[in-house]
């Protein structure tokens, strides 16, 4: 019989599935990201270098947004519902730490340098490379591209190792 507040095996397998296909959302469209930003920083095409920022505009204000919404939400479900708890291990307090980073990266940091650059883009073209602030911006939005990457792999590694085990409880 369940334990008051905790998940069915069944419901646990619904949260933990809805978990999973969230996270490989948000690694995919890291993926996309990585794609555009590089196809942005090589072309001699303005037509290319606008359409690789509104895709990825697009894709911060869509499927970066449900993904890590989607992530944190069963992520906190899961950890409150079962006896994994949300401070319990430190390889969870982990992940909590670096979904805090995903969402600032990823919910503000995308979004931002993407419109930023897609304004600049849409005034100069081509002639973007050479405004003011364009160049930061675009490497702002690869330090964040590469922040989010990464941390989505270790969340990812944390995961399936679990290291660090059990915190010491308090007396």
């Amino acid at each position: 019989m369940n334990q008051p507040n905790k998940l069915s095996l069944t419901q646990r397998r619904i949260w933990l599935l809805l978990h999973i296909l969230f996270a490989s959302i948000m690694l995919g469209v890291q993926a996309v990201f990585i794609i555009l930003a590089l196809t942005a920083s090589v072309t001699d095409n303005g037509t290319v270098l606008q359409s690789c920022y509104y895709i990825m505009h697009l894709l911060a204000t869509s499927s970066v947004r449900a993904s890590t919404i989607g992530t944190t939400v069963t992520g906190i479900i899961l950890s409150v519902q079962t006896p994994w708890g949300l401070f319990r291990y430190y390889w969870i307090i982990a992940k909590e730490v670096l979904t805090l980073l995903a969402i600032v990266v990823g919910l503000y940091g995308l979004y931002e340098w993407t419109m930023h650059g897609l304004a600049r883009i849409d005034a100069d073209g081509l002639d973007a490379w050479h405004a003011s602030g364009f160049t930061v911006n675009h490497v702002s939005l690869w330090v964040g591209i590469i922040i989010q990457t990464l941390s989505l792999i270790a969340m990812f590694i944390l995961s399936i190792w679990k290291p660090g085990g059990k915190r010491k409880s308090r007396i």
